[in-house]
């Protein structure tokens, strides 16, 4: 048995007019300070507005938000009582509505304590709307939380399937002038949601489809939106629709050894996740096609007309698509390429590999690495080999 959950999804130009529809007394709009002066609450609080609700601002959310911020943000919602609460933001803004919102409707639990199991009871006081202002976590369509707890120096994943939010506003003129390096790094997260979840062991026949039209979107307009930016606005609406779509696809089926190591090396590591998951993507899929088991990279090389003769061939031609599309966008292909220094890389490294291990999408891999194996693959990541064992 296998569950696909989704919001209700109101989508391309002028889908944020549908907030003027919400039905409600007040809103507690829940973003960061870059999005306030970017005059983005502002529109957001207009059509609300039009809708008849009052609204308030926790404008405090940090980059990889953390347990503490959302504990902040859950007392402003507890002293407002606010019967929406408005994720507006990248994925660290909607996380942290997530959060703030579960700590509102159930303070009787610690926040990390939230578990995919048993009933939260959600939607007592409030529902969710998200609207993502960038192209690339899918957080407006997925479920899984992640804190940093200051106090204790740890990365939290938290979440229940209960507290995806109830409506997704995903409308491009949110990142009609997204910058280009965010333009990129964003749109390799997309990419790695996709092609992860249509080859992790979770894979089902729902969720298939979406990531395949999301890997195809990435390949055809990733390019033109960086280098085009607000001047090619189709480019920019194809790949904020891609984003939702990979993650309603990589959102039902999980991701894999690439987020694994993506997380790991964003903890520990001054990369950005977007850009530590898409490094990390085609050494994955080199490294798993040589586990002799069955993988599924020849569908997705089919999809997009990159013609291979068998599994093995698929895989080197899939891997070496996205290193061309990654430097077509000025991505770096190894970890020294990102200016890592290799004493740094050595020091964190014993890190590395514990934090990637323990990472629960590693579980969901096709092939499965043994601790030295992890080591080797993040020696190859850093020096840009490709993966040949």
């Amino acid at each position: 048995m296998w569950f696909f959950r989704s919001p209700e999804i109101v989508f391309g130009e002028d889908a944020l007019d549908h907030l003027a529809q919400v039905q409600g007394t007040k809103a507690l709009i829940v973003t960061d300070e870059n999005i306030v002066g970017l005059g983005y609450v502002e529109r957001v609080q207009a059509k609300l507005s039009e809708a008849g609700l009052e609204t308030a601002v926790f404008s405090d959310v940090e980059p990889n938000p953390s347990l503490q911020t959302t504990q902040r943000g859950a007392r402003v919602a507890l002293a407002y009582e606010p019967d929406w609460i408005i994720g507006l933001g990248g994925g660290s803004c909607l996380d942290a509505a997530k959060s703030i919102w579960i700590q509102y409707e159930r303070p009787d639990l610690a926040p990390d304590d939230v578990a995919p199991i048993g009933r939260l009871g959600l939607r007592q006081k409030a529902h969710l709307i998200a609207i993502p202002t960038t192209s690339g976590t899918g957080a407006e369509v997925t479920w899984p939380i992640v804190l940093s707890d200051l106090d204790e120096h740890r990365k939290l994943s938290i979440g229940h399937s209960e507290n995806i939010a109830d409506l997704a506003i995903v409308d491009p003129v949110f990142v009609l002038h997204l910058p280009a390096q965010v333009t990129a790094d964003t749109g390799m997260d997309v990419l790695t949601h996709a092609i992860e979840g249509y080859t992790s062991n979770w894979h089902n026949d729902f969720s298939d489809g979406l990531c395949l039209k999301a890997t195809q979107l990435v390949f055809d307009y990733l390019p033109r939106a960086y280098e085009q930016g607000a001047s090619d606005p189709e480019a920019r609406e194809k790949m904020h629709n891609a984003a939702t779509i990979a993650g309603l696809g990589f959102g039902n089926s999980m991701a894999a050894a690439a987020h694994a190591l993506g997380h790991s090396m964003g903890a520990l590591l001054p990369i950005p996740h977007g850009r530590a998951v898409g490094l990390c993507l085609p050494y994955t899929i080199e490294f798993a096609v040589r586990g002799y088991l069955p993988t599924r990279y020849g569908e997705i090389t089919r999809f997009l007309g990159l013609p291979a003769a068998g599994e093995d061939e698929a895989a080197v031609r899939l891997a070496q698509a996205i290193r061309d599309l990654a430097r077509r966008i000025a991505q770096p292909l190894s970890l020294r390429e990102a200016g890592i220094a290799p004493e740094d890389f050595e020091t964190q490294l014993p890190s590395l590999v514990d934090n990637a291990l323990n990472d629960s999408a590693m579980t969901i891999a096709p092939r499965f690495p043994a601790d030295e194996e992890v080591e080797q693959i993040l020696r190859y990541i850093y020096d840009g080999r490709p993966v040949d064992f």
